[in-house]
């Protein structure tokens, strides 16, 4: 059974919260799906993770190409095959069946941008009532801290 995990930005850009969230969810031998809203959003994700530091280089494709269930990290604005972990950005949906199917669902939102927050709040209230595990993270001098945990629960 899955959790969520949503982060406020606040500090960092999606860019580099990515990098720390995909080293780590790699590190636990997990595939990952980065799911996007628009197409020409997710090619620039693509062209920021090809030029990460060298040190932290993450091997990743967009979907569409011929070895989608081989890439350690897929970029797609629709849901793709069961993956370990689902990172959801700039309020790409997920809903509390995919979060149950998986280890773990990030979602990522601007905590600058009204709209990302309301959507955030939504998707929350979603999954949480749904009976998803969630925790709730931002950043306070570039460090993320817990705000609020909702543990899962079975939904009569």
């Amino acid at each position: 059974m899955g959790a969520a995990y949503f982060y406020l930005l606040t500090e960092n850009t999606v860019e580099q919260t990515l990098m720390t969230l995909i080293a780590r969810a790699g590190g636990q031998g997990w595939q990952i799906e980065l799911r996007g809203v628009d197409q020409g959003r997710m090619a620039q994700l693509d062209a920021a993770l090809w030029l990460g530091p060298d040190d932290e280089f993450l091997a990743h494709g967009l979907a569409g190409g011929p070895h989608d269930a081989l890439q350690p990290v897929l970029l797609t604005v629709d849901p793709a095959t069961d993956r370990a972990c689902v990172i959801c950005v700039d309020g790409a949906a997920v809903s509390a069946d995919q979060v149950q199917a998986s280890q773990r669902v990030c979602i990522l939102f601007n905590g600058h941008d009204d709209t990302a927050l309301a959507g955030a709040r939504l998707q929350w209230k979603a999954l949480t009532g749904a009976g998803c595990a969630a925790q709730y993270w931002a950043q306070e001098n570039q460090r993320w801290v817990m705000k609020a945990e909702a543990a899962g629960q079975s939904v009569a």
